[in-house]
């Protein structure tokens, strides 16, 4: 077999800048459509690299061959039992199918199957050029990326994320010839838009990444771009003596702005470092894509570090001019704080009145007085100091109505906390208006303090309540009002915070604060399955250690309401499900289920010790009886994992139980009698869950 040439393959879109929080999916999206594309053509190849930069998207494709492979087909024409008559000769079917194959009844091939022996025709169909499959293949995998709104520019029909100016289609040292986005395909890229715009002709795919770093001063790669961001922000900032903030998203973000970066070090007046450190890093890094500098101990410098995208020829009138854009800004936040720090804040509870949260369910000042109440209620249940819970929960809105908030919207519940230590409020309230907002994210952590829990559950609780009972629960993809970040925020609060409270009492609470004209009451069973539901999602989705879905609806099945107790009883249940008695003690339930289902509403009350006749059920009502004065403290403790591991002692006489003992005896007091001892077996587990919904 001859050897199949191969050659690297270099796909590049030439474009205007791209989005920069756009960039990284783009080109994942990019590089997996050119995979697809030439899997779906039958093209084996090598590795696969890809490339991001503001004006670029490319793929570098190693190893692909020229042309498609050859395609054996198989056609299948009657079965030879039925394809020539009793002379020997070929029926008009045999022929036709002949016919349609372009050769004579002779040239077909017989085929064994299970099901007989069929005439069919084999032919070599040749693969088609590279050449010829490229265009149509880079054209899908464009037209497959996630732009949610394309643009057109000049005279042209053709739509992308941005106008695009050169493609680039390489295959070894030829060009594809084609058309892509009304561009024809050439060998030429382009360098960094001001240090190298001419022109530059790459001989081979292998070129590409080498020649534009060396030549067109662009840092292709954008891995590789990152970390020489990184690097420079991170030595630029051990030669001020401190350490750069380097969050990735911004990372990211500055990545996707540069092709050539060079760092660049800035200062501002150390009087600003009197302002928050966290509005001061909020305009760095939202406004100016700047890295903040802190020292060892995480307190801000008077420094900044930003990423050019050129080599400056005068790189002090850039750096004043960085710091002329950054001095009003810090100015501004200044003036902020020294103007809200001359009112108190709960001077801003009345004012509270003029905004609305939601039209049907009242003003801020509205809901701050329900939360209050809730918090104070979940305060007491929780033995945590329900005066401070209540005044946190009056006072946790009053910082949107601060001018620094209102610059920096993403400051609130921080400044909360500045503005209430700045009044002499407790520590522990301070911290809680900041913590009200926790978690903010998936994977953010909940909050530590006791009231900042308790603030935090108690204002999304109200909130889901409320939304629920006005009738706008979540509906698909719709979510206007975050309710399922709300619950699932809730519900780890509640669980990952250690707290002992009854979600649908709580719940129910919640709805009491709600005028009566509302009806919230009657929202509050919809609320809680809703809760529920988003658990379900949180355990079985989780990384690490999902929860098997059928482990979740045993649980679920019980309708605990406590959710703390829920992941008790789903942790005991995992922990049971790996001991060897557990399988056969989940057929058990399955089977109990079944029996008591059919016999449902006409149970005895009890057993009855006289009418166990049987030794396996006297055997099995003995061990049950010993069992249940063990577990049932156990359960009450809510030491399920404990009790399951005991209650798996019941495997054998369970077993010898259905082994030996007919349920649905024909003496009507027997039977019931063993029914009922079925039913005490049942409910015992159903204490944890529903055993007989886990699956084998």
């Amino acid at each position: 077999m001859s050897q199949v040439e191969t050659n690297d393959l270099l796909v590049e879109i030439g474009t205007e800048e791209l989005p920069p929080k756009a960039l990284p999916a783009l080109s994942e999206a990019f590089e997996a459509g050119i995979r697809d594309g030439l899997a779906k053509a039958g093209l084996n190849f090598g590795a696969v690299h890809r490339y991001a930069a503001p004006r670029r998207l490319a793929v570098l494709v190693h190893e692909l061959p020229m042309q498609q492979p050859e395609r054996r087909l198989e056609r299948r024409g009657p079965a030879v039992s039925a394809a020539f008559g009793p002379d020997g000769r070929p029926t008009k079917a045999t022929e036709g199918f002949a016919r349609s194959c372009g050769v004579e009844v002779a040239a077909l091939t017989r085929v064994a199957t299970d099901k007989g022996e069929w005439l069919a025709h084999v032919s070599t169909e040749p693969g088609a050029p590279l050449a010829q499959l490229l265009p149509g293949i880079v054209e899908a995998a464009l037209a497959a990326l996630p732009i949610p709104k394309r643009m057109r520019w000049g005279a042209r029909t053709q739509e992308f994320v941005r106008p695009a100016h050169w493609i680039v289609l390489l295959h070894g040292t030829q060009v594809v010839p084609g058309e892509i986005l009304g561009l024809p395909t050439g060998r030429e890229t382009r360098g960094h838009r001001f240090h190298h715009p001419a022109p530059i002709a790459i001989p081979k795919p292998a070129a590409y990444a080498p020649l534009l770093a060396d030549q067109g001063r662009v840092l292709a790669d954008f891995a590789s771009r990152r970390e020489a961001i990184r690097n420079q922000a991170v030595r630029a900032a051990a030669g001020l003596g401190g350490e750069a903030v380097i969050r990735p998203e911004l990372l990211d973000e500055v990545t996707a702005l540069v092709e050539w970066p060079v760092v660049l070090v800035g200062s501002f007046e150390p009087r600003f470092l009197a302002v928050p450190n966290e509005a001061l890093i909020s305009t760095m890094q939202d406004n100016q894509k700047y890295f903040p500098v802190v020292d060892a101990q995480g307190r801000m410098l008077p420094h900044f570090i930003t990423i050019m995208n050129i080599e400056s020829r005068d790189p002090a009138q850039v750096r004043a001019g960085n710091e002329r854009v950054i001095r009003p800004r810090f100015s501004d936040a200044e003036f902020f704080w020294n103007q809200d720090r001359k009112r108190r804040l709960d001077s801003h509870v009345e004012s509270l009145k003029t905004v609305v949260f939601q039209q049907k369910l009242g003003t801020l000042h509205d809901k701050s007085g329900r939360v209050a109440q809730l918090a104070q209620t979940l305060a007491g249940v929780l033995g945590a100091d329900a005066a401070l819970a209540a005044r946190a929960a009056q006072l946790a809105k009053c910082d949107l109505m601060t001018n620094m908030v209102g610059e920096f919207p993403e400051l609130q519940g921080t400044m909360g906390r500045y503005y209430a230590a700045h009044d002499g409020e407790a520590a522990e309230l301070a911290q809680a208006l900041e913590e009200q907002y926790r978690p903010r994210f998936a994977g953010d952590a909940i909050a530590t303090s006791a009231t900042g829990r308790i603030v935090a559950l108690a204002d999304r609780l109200d909130t889901l309540v409320g939304i629920f009972a006005i009738g706008q629960p979540p509906s698909g993809a719709k979510d206007p009002f975050a309710l399922r970040r709300a619950a699932l925020g809730a519900l780890r609060t509640i669980i990952e915070g250690g707290l002992e409270i009854d979600l649908h009492a709580t719940l129910t609470g919640a709805a009491a604060a709600f005028p009566a004209a509302l009806a919230a009451p009657a929202a509050v069973d919809a609320v809680f399955d809703f809760m529920i539901e988003r658990l379900r999602a949180f355990y079985t989705e989780r990384a690490g250690e999902p929860v098997r879905p059928d482990e979740f609806d045993a649980v679920a099945a019980c309708r605990p309401t406590r959710p703390l107790d829920f992941d008790r009883r789903l942790r005991a249940l995992a922990a049971f499900r790996r001991l060897p008695e557990a399988e056969s003690l989940a057929a058990a339930n399955k089977r109990i289920r079944n029996i008591l289902r059919k016999v449902e509403g006409r149970l005895p009350e009890a057993v009855r010790v006289e009418l166990l006749v049987e030794a396996p059920e006297q055997a099995l009502h003995a061990a049950l009886a010993g069992l249940a004065a063990e577990v049932t403290p156990l359960m009450d403790a809510g030491r399920y994992a404990e009790a399951l591991e005991r209650l798996a002692g019941l495997r054998a006489p369970v077993d010898a139980f259905f082994d030996g003992v007919l349920v649905m005896a024909e003496d009507p007091a027997v039977r019931d009698n063993r029914l009922a001892l079925l039913n005490e077996l049942g409910a015992l587990f159903l204490r944890v869950a529903d055993l007989s919904r886990l699956q084998g």
